[in-house]
């Protein structure tokens, strides 16, 4: 059974302008892509449905917020035991600074990226909460220099 969703060119161009700003109106949509608004809605609906749009969010710059710096963090942890793992799991999915947490394969068992103000509050995110975790092993931040392309 194939649970691919079907995307043709033109939900693809609806796709690319709705990524561009995910507040069009569907008039101006359909006026973009070539077609009437009836249609053009009928497209995105399906869309919708389907879980190809799987939701409209704002962007909001990090700074603005006092959230500036961002580091990228690889964690491996000892524990093997899946209540270890998933208790790790979920304190660090509950942290406010971690804005992306990813189980991985092979090295690191895990990546974080955390939004701080700054290398202080990096430092006390990292030695209070991280670290003390009774699964960690090893972490290895990394600090970026330039964000070249993000999708969000």
């Amino acid at each position: 059974m194939d649970n691919e969703v079907r995307v043709d060119a033109l939900d693809r161009e609806i796709l690319f302008h709705l990524r561009q700003d995910g507040r069009l109106t569907n008039v101006e949509l359909a006026k973009r892509v070539g077609l009437t608004p009836p249609p053009c809605l009928r497209r995105v609906k399906r869309l919708e449905e389907t879980g190809v749009i799987t939701g409209y969010r704002a962007v909001i710059d990090p700074g603005a917020l006092g959230r500036g710096l961002e580091v990228l963090i690889d964690v491996e942890i000892y524990a093997q035991d899946r209540k270890s793992f998933q208790e790790f799991e979920d304190t660090v999915a509950s942290y406010e600074e971690v804005i992306e947490f990813r189980r991985m394969y092979g090295r690191p068992d895990y990546f974080i990226r955390v939004a701080v103000a700054d290398h202080a509050a990096y430092e006390a995110f990292l030695t209070k909460k991280l670290s003390g975790l009774p699964a960690v092993l090893r972490l290895e931040s990394h600090l970026t220099m330039k964000t070249i392309k993000a999708s969000d």
